[in-house]
């Protein structure tokens, strides 16, 4: 052990030694026996996401195995509801205002402040404040480290209200970049100046989770969006049906974003009490952590943000070349249930392993670095495969049942599931790319990732404008292109950093979980046919027909798994039977 390591591990256990003084139990050790058992529950550490023991051998922590089963099987129910609720308010939504028309307007409306949020609050302002937290938290600077969260979130919150007023000022010129979106500039102006003022909250929301996560603990944070989506849900039910004209309805949802966002923001805070520190009213600007948190935040807003940049580019080609009255909203449905798989597994993955990863990295444990991406990458293909190949055959009756109703006509459901089937085929991708992206932020190393990003904004664009000719689901296909090549730069990239990156083993692990899925694919489409032919298209018969070529689909990829020997289904079977012994 040289001296720095040494140094290290006396650090660690001095401030072990301080916490079990104070009454808290200590970051390596058993902690649920000091938490009555709601608590404990609430906790989730980073390595629960399913993880070998040869990866938490190589963190050097060795939590129990039972309290990691139950916190990861609540961690993922609360992130899979949250989903879940989320496609239920667009289902909803969907009801009251379809695709065509006026909510291309809100469509529009609702992207720029979104943008404005993944470029400088929320997921980019945690995913640079995590590391440096952590690392503070990791040398037992404590008192300096919530010194530093105290005066990122009072920054936060004057630099984005101050933005947020600027753009309530200039909203008539960025919605006219757009053309006419609904056929109606005003009221995308209106809606805007609205649903603005929800990145000065969300900017203030991604410190408090940030700290949450720099101490393991997911399930609040994860359990937030539940709420966000109730509340719009609850605001559209009630709201909706009083109101008398379409502008108005539409009024009525973003005033129900907003104060759902307010919930989102504030249900977590409780839960900073008990640890070393609180958030206190200072602005200490100059403290160089302060400062490398927002030199991070450079390359993390744009390798985070330029994703939703490339969001944008496509909704101002299917605003401004296709159809300005059902394009946007066509393919904003189509993404929101493409996302469901992505948030309920890639998402919950790279948010729990990036705590580790940061802190792997910090320790310059690069094997147990190397170990825990590769674990991530195969985690993510192993459930997101099975739900893009499902995305792509099914795509028709699954946004069929789900939306075809009320304002959502027949004719709008065929332009939906074309995109949702061209975005299935990065979806893998996708999720490929955001675990690589934390490796890249949890090495600090945030220029490399954000350099893709760039590259891959550039190509978005070039695709666009090449595929929109073939049609709405042009423009999806040109994102998924762009997942495709993200992915092979960022693994290339990362190689020549650590190193190799269980390539061999990932691409094994990948080769058999395509087979398996390609079956899946097979077996549910061979099923649903002949049912939807056979029941019709009641609701009922609908639910029938879908639910049960899903439900065999699932059974022949664990099946196809097992004969193949997909070793990440042996992992997650382990993890059911330790949540059922817990």
């Amino acid at each position: 052990m040289s001296d720095a390591d040494r140094e290290r591990e006396l650090r660690r256990l001095e401030r072990d030694r301080r916490r079990r003084e104070r009454g808290h139990a200590g970051y390596f050790e058993e902690t649920a026996a000091r938490l009555d058992v709601a608590e404990a529950d609430q906790y989730t550490t980073a390595e629960t996401m399913v993880i070998p023991p040869e990866v938490v051998a190589a963190a050097g922590e060795q939590p129990p195995r039972r309290r990691l089963a139950v916190s990861t099987a609540i961690f993922a129910a609360a992130t899979g509801l949250s989903r879940v609720l989320g496609l239920v308010r667009e289902v909803v939504a969907s009801y009251y205002f379809g695709a065509a028309g006026k909510i291309n307007a809100f469509t529009i409306a609702f992207q720029l402040p979104n943008l404005v949020r993944a470029l400088v609050a929320d997921a980019a302002l945690s995913s640079a404040f995590v590391p440096v937290f952590s690392e503070l938290l990791e040398k037992g600077e404590r008192k300096r480290a919530w010194r530093v969260a105290s005066s990122l979130f009072w920054l936060m919150l004057l630099g984005l209200s101050a933005l947020t007023a600027l753009f309530i000022l200039v909203a008539p010129w960025i919605i006219g970049l757009f053309g006419d979106p609904g056929h109606d500039k005003a009221l995308a102006v209106g809606l805007s100046r609205v649903l603005f003022p929800i990145v000065t909250l969300l900017g203030v929301s991604g410190i408090v989770v940030g700290i949450l996560n720099s101490y393991d603990h997911f399930t609040v944070p994860a359990l937030s969006p539940v709420f966000w989506n109730i509340a719009i849900i609850v605001g559209l039910v009630i709201g909706v049906p009083q109101a008398q004209t379409m502008s108005t309805k539409l009024y009525v949802y973003a005033v129900s974003i907003v104060v759902a966002t307010f919930i989102q923001v504030f249900l977590p805070m409780p839960w900073l009490r008990g640890r070393d520190g609180r958030l206190q009213l200072v602005l200490d600007w100059r403290d160089p952590a302060v400062k490398r948190v927002f030199a991070l935040m450079v390359p993390v807003t744009l390798g985070l943000g330029l994703i939703n940049v490339n969001a944008v580019i496509d909704t101002f080609f299917a605003s401004r070349l296709l159809d300005p009255n059902l394009a946007p909203t066509a393919i904003q449905k189509a993404f929101l249930v493409y996302m469901l798989p992505q948030g309920m597994f890639s998402v919950a993955i790279a948010t729990v392993l990036f705590p580790t990863l940061s802190r792997l990295a910090a320790r310059g444990d690069i094997d147990g670095f190397r170990a825990t991406v590769g674990t991530g990458l195969r985690q993510i293909a192993f459930l997101l495969a099975p739900a893009a190949v499902v995305s792509a055959v099914l795509a028709e009756p699954i946004i069929r049942l789900l939306f075809q109703r009320g304002a959502f006509t027949p004719a709008q459901t065929p332009v939906v599931a074309g995109a949702l089937a061209a975005f299935s085929a990065g979806l893998v991708f996708n999720g490929a790319m955001l675990m690589l992206n934390r490796a890249f932020f949890s090495l600090q190393s945030n220029w490399v990732p954000t350099a893709i990003a760039l590259a891959n904004l550039v190509l978005n664009a070039v695709l666009d404008l090449i595929l929109y000719r073939v049609g709405v689901w042009g423009i999806p296909l040109a994102t998924a292109i762009v997942n495709v090549a993200g992915t092979a730069a960022l693994l290339a990239l990362l190689r020549r950093r650590i190193g190799r990156i269980e390539g061999g083993k990932t691409a094994s692990a990948v080769l058999r979980i395509a087979i398996a899925s390609a079956v899946v694919a097979g077996v549910a489409y061979g099923f649903w046919r002949p049912l939807d032919h056979a029941l019709g298209r009641t609701f009922a018969a609908q639910v029938l027909s879908l639910g049960v070529a899903l439900a065999l689909g699932g059974l022949a990829y664990v099946g196809a798994c097992r004969i193949l020997r997909v070793r990440e289904l042996e992992t997650l079977l382990a993890l059911r039977r330790g949540v059922r012994s817990g």
